[in-house]
């Protein structure tokens, strides 16, 4: 990996070959793969399945990308081919603006889901790109941003995640370049994007609130009123708030740290066993040591918003449900958060170690051979 990442280093000097650029190459070839593979088509992205959209109990479960299709084909009557309509409707997003740049014609929905989703993970690297700058480090770790498993995962299955973290590395160097009423709105459609943003907003709001700038206490704190509004508009309208643990089959968030993963070994410890191989190395063992990083961090004074953001991104993995611990493709999504807090937070320190290490959750894409399964 470092021999890989030295020869790009060497190469840097062309200004046309920057992190962007290699993530949009290499997500470009990984698509054109894909449509290769299923003949042209473009439908193979969303991953429909029979359950859902053609409503046979025993059917094919399909994949999440389907819901945000269907919502993008008919926003306002998609609710009999969602499995949890609230919590599908509240990552309204995606497939909006999916509607909106296919001109509201059906055939071209499956092919602006795509292209949406390419775009979103060209910015957020961008953006992320031009954060390391700032920090004084290599901008070439923003790679392992661009091309980490969980988003690759979400261009292939058409998934809300690319384009929510993506608006959260936008928001986070708009506040860093003192645009700060920008990073506001990029917030507030973030977690429209997907609910999990609202974990960085959080984190810039106890920082500003620890350094009395009450000001941008306010602002931060408005920028959810367009998330809570819309909350209000489900419950009116379906019966439920959006928010919750997941979709069909979901389990409630545990109460106990780790508790949804040693959950799975009182079902089956060889499954245990199994999980723990991926899940342990993705996931548990980097938001612990987010915790104990950001907590020495905090110790030390510093409660910078992105110090924050480690801190909360990596206790939120500790609280997760079972079912989201027991499909490993579900925690490689939902660990998105912790690797793009952990990368700025490496740069922040200008830790080589960290940035380093934080290369290895490039082998996450290993997981794509597998295929996708489970609900997040």
């Amino acid at each position: 990996m470092q021999i890989i990442l030295g020869g790009i280093w060497k190469m840097q000097r062309k200004k046309w070959l920057t992190p962007t650029s290699v993530t949009v190459f290499i997500c470009l070839i990984y698509v054109l793969g894909v449509l290769i593979s299923a003949g042209g088509e473009p439908l193979a992205f969303v991953l429909l399945g029979t359950r859902f959209s053609e409503g046979n109990p025993q059917g094919t479960e399909g994949y999440d990308g389907q819901f945000a299709y269907q919502i993008a084909r008919n926003p306002l009557g998609a609710a009999p081919f969602l499995d949890v309509p609230a919590y599908r409707y509240q990552r309204i997003l995606y497939p909006i603006l999916a509607r909106l740049l296919a001109g509201g014609q059906l055939a071209l929905i499956p092919w602006s889901l795509i292209l949406v989703n390419l775009i979103a993970i060209a910015l957020g690297t961008w953006a992320t790109e031009r954060l390391l700058t700032d920090l004084r480090v290599s901008r070439w770790y923003a790679l392992t941003y661009g091309l980490y498993g969980g988003q690759l995962l979400g261009l292939r299955a058409d998934l809300n995640e690319p384009l929510a973290q993506g608006l959260v590395q936008l928001a986070m160097l708009a506040w860093a370049r003192e645009r700060r009423g920008w990073a506001v709105v990029a917030f507030s459609l973030a977690a429209l994007g997907k609910e999990t943003a609202l974990i960085f907003l959080v984190a810039y709001v106890l920082a500003n609130l620890k350094y009395r700038q009450w000001r941008w206490v306010i602002g931060l704190s408005l920028g959810a009123i367009p998330f809570v509004a819309y909350q209000w508009l489900l419950w009116v309208w379906l019966g439920s708030f959006g928010v919750g643990s997941g979709g069909a089959g979901a389990t409630p968030f545990s109460l106990i740290p780790l508790g949804g993963w040693l959950t799975i070994a009182r079902v089956s410890v060889p499954a245990f066993l199994l999980i723990s191989l991926i899940v342990v190395p993705m996931s548990i063992l980097p938001s612990l040591l987010g915790i104990v990083l950001s907590g020495r961090t905090l110790r030390e004074g510093d409660f910078r918003p992105l110090v924050l953001s480690l801190l909360l991104n990596a206790l939120v993995v500790l609280f997760l449900p079972t079912s989201t611990f027991r499909e490993p493709v579900a925690m490689l999504r939902l660990t998105q958060g912790l690797v793009a807090s952990m990368i700025l937070y490496g740069g922040l320190t200008s830790s080589r170690r960290i940035l380093n290490n934080s290369t290895f959750w490039l082998a996450t894409n290993v997981l794509l051979l597998r295929g996708v399964a489970g609900s997040g």
